[in-house]
């Protein structure tokens, strides 16, 4: 047989990558906020970091998921138990990019933020409808805040994250509340998603029905911890039963993370 021969039986390994996938990870910080969302560019995305004290947790979860830096993290709104733990983290990883809301706070929380944010050399930029993340593979924009909601209304405020990767979209809402919720609907912004962060820890204020029409959510994620207001409240839980949305609370299930191929979601949770 000639080496011709020989050769066209060789088999030659498949070139064909497998589709890269996005992993959001909704970590337990009780009752505050931390997601992490892996990218399928690559890219690594902070969303809140949970309260004063909790950065070593969020950064021993991120150091389990093998983060090595963090090219954009987003503090959603100036409230202590979302971005209570954001100056550990930006004490302990190179963060390429911080987004926040154009709104200051007078607290502790706050003010160790812009103190962390400040020492490593970095601006803020603003988090409002229409700036778009520059993240390779997916398309992710900020819906809201849509306007100026005054000094004392924090929640309302609140930076929320609408993700695109090719098929399956995810929301990200921080605290916003009926006001913000209404203008983003008012505004026509893109809401649909099968994914979403359910508002303000499932608290009545947020989740409100024309919202809810617009989002049209698969999955809802209640990031929520032992607590004096009542959250999750029934009424809240109901206003997701005609969408028939899995709920999943991380008071219950711990750490959940939903991985994405772009058409196809599925979700595990971690005690």
């Amino acid at each position: 047989m000639s080496m011709f021969l020989l050769a066209g039986l060789v088999s030659v390994p498949s070139t064909s990558a497998a589709t890269p996938t996005m992993k959001v990870h909704f970590i337990n910080v009780g009752q505050g906020d931390a997601t992490y969302i892996k990218m399928p560019g690559g890219e690594d995305v902070l969303i809140d970091g949970g309260r004063q004290g909790q950065g070593d947790e969020v950064i021993a979860y991120l150091k389990k998921q093998k983060v090595d830096d963090i090219e954009i993290m987003i503090a959603t709104h100036p409230d202590a138990d979302h971005l209570g733990g954001l100056d550990e983290v930006l004490k302990a990883y190179k963060v390429e990019s911080v987004y926040a809301p154009k709104v200051a706070h007078t607290t502790d929380a706050y003010a160790n933020f812009l103190k962390a944010v400040k020492a490593e050399k970095l601006t803020i930029k603003t988090a409002k409808v229409g700036v778009k993340l520059p993240l390779k593979t997916v398309m992710a924009k900020f819906v809201g805040p849509t306007r100026d909601y005054g000094k004392t209304d924090l929640n309302n405020w609140s930076a929320v994250l609408h993700v695109t990767y090719n098929k399956n979209k995810f929301l990200f809402t921080g605290d916003a509340e009926k006001a913000s919720e209404a203008d983003m609907v008012k505004a026509k912004q893109t809401l649909l998603a099968d994914v979403i962060k359910v508002g303000h820890h499932g608290a009545k204020t947020s989740s409100n029905a024309d919202f809810l029409k617009a989002v049209k959510p698969k999955y809802a994620v209640i990031s929520v911890g032992k607590n004096a207001y009542g959250h999750p409240t029934a009424e809240v839980l109901n206003r997701y039963k005609p969408y028939k949305a899995a709920v999943y609370r991380t008071d219950q299930k711990g750490n959940i993370i939903f991985t994405s191929t772009g058409t196809k979601i599925t979700v595990a949770t971690v005690k």
